[in-house]
This record gives structure tokens, C-alpha cells and sequence, in this order.
């Protein structure tokens, strides 16, 4: 017998959100870890501040409001670095400007479900961010994510300008808040089981390996 359909991994996260990024690479490193496991992993959308106005903030003046002193922000940040190069990634939070608001991100990630490059757009969104220090909150940067992942770049402007998806995808932030998701990343599985922040690989291979042994079979035909 035969598990019925890939497990569903749906990972809540926010795309200015350092330690999702390290999630990513390291649920990247999972998935490795169990390629006879079919997954289907979705991005499911989450906000860190959503107080922050569509124009975003001047970066400083967000640490200093979230972390306090200029040490207190180093401290934050070397840690978080340290981690980022365990992982590949190459962390330039001096090159950030602005922190966005990330609900027009969070929309784009959205719309990429339907043309297969939903994981794509978040990896590009990550590194516009956290390695290139663009603003991801500009409508300009992310159609220009977008057209690099293969989207519609006129349709994708278009929908920006719009309010297109604007109520579902906050009601999906605060479905995810109702649920008891207070900090991202929170990976998911199966609606049964979830791995709250960035766990190492084996902590997450442990909950697909459990949510798919728990699975019912599918049942043999004739």
C-alpha cells in the first residue's frame, strides 16, 4: 500500500524575517533527507509588523524601536549572521535602507502558486532583501521578482495597484495568529504537526517521517 498524495508542508513566514530565511535553507536540507517522501510545501503568509506603513520605515528607526541601543541591535544581528553563514547565506543587513511592509510581498507569493514558482519568488524575495538590500515593500522590485521567476510582469503590476487579495491574505495572517503562530518560521505538516522556528533538518525530517507513518494507506486496488 501507498500513501495517497504528497505530504503538505505550509510554512508560515515573513519574507523580512532573517530567521525564515535560515528556515528555508535548512527545511532545504530536510526535503534532501527524504526523497522517497513526496512533499508539497506552500508559503503561507505572516507579518512581523504589520504596523509599518506601506512606504516602509527608515531601517534604523525600526531596530531601534524593535531591539533598542545601537549594542543591542549588533548583538541581535552578529548571531543571526553566524547562523546565516552555517547556511550559505551572506547576510548584508548594513546595505538595508527601509523595512518594508510586506503584505504586497506576501500577495505576490500568493499569486506564484498558480504558475509553480511560489518557492522560487520567496528565494528571490530573501535575497533582494537580505543579500542585495532592496525594498521589497516597491512595486517595481517586486515585478521585477516576479518577471525573474517567469511571471507576468504587466499582470503582476497591474494586481499590485489593485487591492487584489489584500482581505484573503490577511485573513490567512490571522487565521495563522488564531491557530497560535506567534513567530515564523513555523513549518506545518499535514495540519497535525508543527516545527516552530528555525529547527535544524532533523527536527523537521522527524515530524515529515511521523506525519507520514501516520498517514492512512491508500488502499490496494481489486
Amino acid at each position: 500500500m501507498t500513501q495517497e498524495g504528497p505530504i503538505q508542508i505550509d510554512v508560515v513566514s515573513d519574507v523580512m524575517c532573517p530567521w525564515c530565511f535560515i528556515g528555508k535553507r535548512r527545511l532545504e536540507q530536510a526535503i534532501d533527507l527524504v526523497p522517497d517522501i513526496p512533499l508539497d510545501i506552500r508559503w503561507r503568509p505572516f507579518q512581523l509588523d504589520a504596523t509599518i506603513p506601506p512606504e516602509g520605515i527608515p531601517r534604523l528607526d525600526y531596530l531601534e524601536r524593535k531591539f533598542g541601543t545601537p549594542e543591542q541591535i549588533a548583538s541581535v544581528y552578529d548571531s543571526i549572521e553566524e547562523a546565516g553563514r552555517a547556511e550559505g547565506i551572506p547576510f548584508a543587513f548594513g546595505r538595508i535602507a527601509r523595512s518594508p511592509n510586506t503584505l504586497d510581498a506576501h500577495r505576490l507569493i500568493r499569486w506564484a502558486v498558480k504558475g509553480g514558482v511560489q518557492d522560487a519568488l520567496v528565494e528571490r524575495l530573501f535575497t533582494l532583501f537580505f543579500v542585495d538590500g532592496a525594498d521589497i515593500g516597491d512595486h517595481a522590485v517586486l515585478v521585477e521578482a516576479a518577471v525573474e521567476v517567469g511571471m507576468r510582469g504587466d499582470l503582476v503590476a497591474e494586481l499590485l495597484d489593485s487591492d487584489a487579495d489584500v482581505d484573503l491574505t490577511r485573513r490567512e495572517i490571522a487565521i495563522a495568529q488564531q491557530m497560535g503562530v506567534t513567530g515564523v518560521p513555523c513549518f506545518i505538516i499535514e495540519n497535525r504537526y508543527a516545527v516552530v522556528g528555525a529547527q535544524s533538518p532533523t527536527i523537521i525530517v522527524e515530524a515529515i517521517e511521523k506525519a507520514a507513518a501516520e498517514r492512512p494507506a491508500e488502499a490496494p486496488v481489486g
